[in-house]
């Protein structure tokens, strides 16, 4: 077997498996970080044996027992400094069962959703939280999460690092939280995989408007952790995830220009995307206590994709639903969005006071959001030369330049004249 194809079949397991496999060696060692280590050992090592010995018949049970040994020889080779693993190497013997020892069917659901909570873990920052969880829960690579977010690959690296670092100064335990720490927690990990989602469905910055990769691995995600922890919000978050994901094929054109909603041909959104999204809101609403922020986002998209057109949009029930989930979770995106319900549940004149209400509390300032949506809303009220010097500060303020690009070819259908005083 060629070098690639043995780099081919690692990668493919690694992806498919590399949570399953992280949290077999964390559950075996007690220690997180030694186990993500002893992961990569394990995969360098099969790298270079499967293009001499070929493919195993159980690469999965291949990889556990490799990473294994390496922890036997890390633990007897710190035996002699460090009391804890001259414990554990004292009971350790390379004899018994390797990956049957540690790939146990009863323990895997909760390896991964320990693995899932302590790599979303309070004491880390966001921005690890989310390197961590695409690294080993996701499977990708260093390179790969850096080409998602745009970042170099030693930043990326240096965040997994001080992040593993910060979970061993801490002493977090490879356990899924007690039930006093389920909801906060649990809170954390959703809000993890929405972000990954979110930058996936619309990046921040960079030359594409979307990355369905991205997007792609925070269903995956969702899924995994439904799987795991059934919760309404937890069914909630993949509702969304489904509903917005189904609208996919069409945002973009053959030119792969960025398509707004009110011209997306409806004949290429996902079905099979609507209904899992509308059969995971229906199990969140069936809890009978209430939808929470993401199930409210949910029945939002929900709305929309039942809609034959944009003119046949519940908008009245979307402004209310946008209500419900300011009051929840207060936040000037929420406001703005509302303010887009209602221009479109109300006119125009309605939207664009909420909007500059929204630009005087001064909390958007940076973003090239409110004034791309002001600058909507003024060409529609026919105020073209207010539109277009709105237009013109989303376009300063855009990172992304497809959105930029679509933002330059709106202003290009404005004409030139001005009517600044009204």
């Amino acid at each position: 077997m060629s070098k690639s194809d043995a780099r081919s079949a690692v990668e493919a397991v690694w992806r498919i498996e590399s949570a399953r496999i992280v949290g077999a060696l964390a559950r075996y060692t007690g220690d997180f970080s030694l186990a993500e280590d002893l992961a990569q050992e394990a995969l360098a090592e099969a790298l270079v044996s499967w293009s001499i010995d070929g493919i195993p018949a159980q690469p999965t049970g291949w990889l556990l027992t490799t990473g294994r040994r390496r922890a036997i020889d890390a633990f007897r080779r710190r035996s002699a400094r460090d009391e804890r693993y001259a414990l554990l190497a004292r009971d350790l013997d390379e004899k018994l069962p390797g990956a049957d020892a540690l790939f146990d069917p009863d323990a895997i659901d909760d390896d991964v959703l320990a693995l899932m909570f302590i790599s979303c873990h309070p004491v880390l920052s966001r921005e690890a939280r989310i390197a961590l969880t695409l690294r080993v829960v996701g499977g990708l690579t260093s390179e790969e999460i850096a080409r998602a977010f745009l970042v170099p690959v030693p930043t990326i690296q240096a965040r997994i690092t001080r992040a593993k670092k910060t979970l061993a100064a801490a002493r977090v335990p490879f356990a899924v939280p007690e039930t006093h720490e389920l909801a906060e927690r649990l809170g954390s990990v959703l809000q993890v995989v929405y972000l990954i989602f979110t930058e996936g469905s619309s990046a921040t910055s960079g030359d594409t408007w979307m990355r369905t990769d991205l997007a792609g691995e925070a269903r995956r995600l969702a899924r995994v952790l439904v799987r795991l922890r059934p919760d309404p919000e937890v069914f909630g978050l993949l509702a969304l995830l489904e509903l917005t994901a189904a609208r996919f094929p069409a945002r973009l054109d053959a030119s792969g220009h960025p398509v707004l909603l009110e011209d997306q041909d409806r004949r290429l959104w996902d079905q099979t995307a609507i209904r899992r999204g509308r059969a995971a809101l229906a199990r969140a609403s069936s809890a009978g206590r209430g939808l929470g922020a993401y199930g409210l986002q949910a029945s939002i998209a929900e709305c929309h994709a039942v809609a034959r057109s944009v003119a046949d949009t519940d908008w009245a029930r979307i402004v209310i639903l946008y209500e419900a989930l300011g009051r929840l979770t207060p936040s000037p995106i929420i406001d703005l969005n509302r303010a887009v319900a209602v221009a479109m549940a109300s006119g125009p004149a309605d939207g664009l006071a909420l909007v500059d209400t929204i630009a005087a509390q001064g909390e958007l300032a940076g973003s090239h959001l409110l004034p791309a949506v002001r600058g909507e809303m003024l060409i529609r009220l026919g105020r073209r030369g207010k539109a277009r010097a709105a237009l013109l500060d989303a376009v300063a303020l855009c990172k992304n330049s497809a959105e930029r690009a679509e933002l330059e070819r709106k202003l290009e259908t404005l004409s030139d004249g001005v009517e600044g005083a009204r």
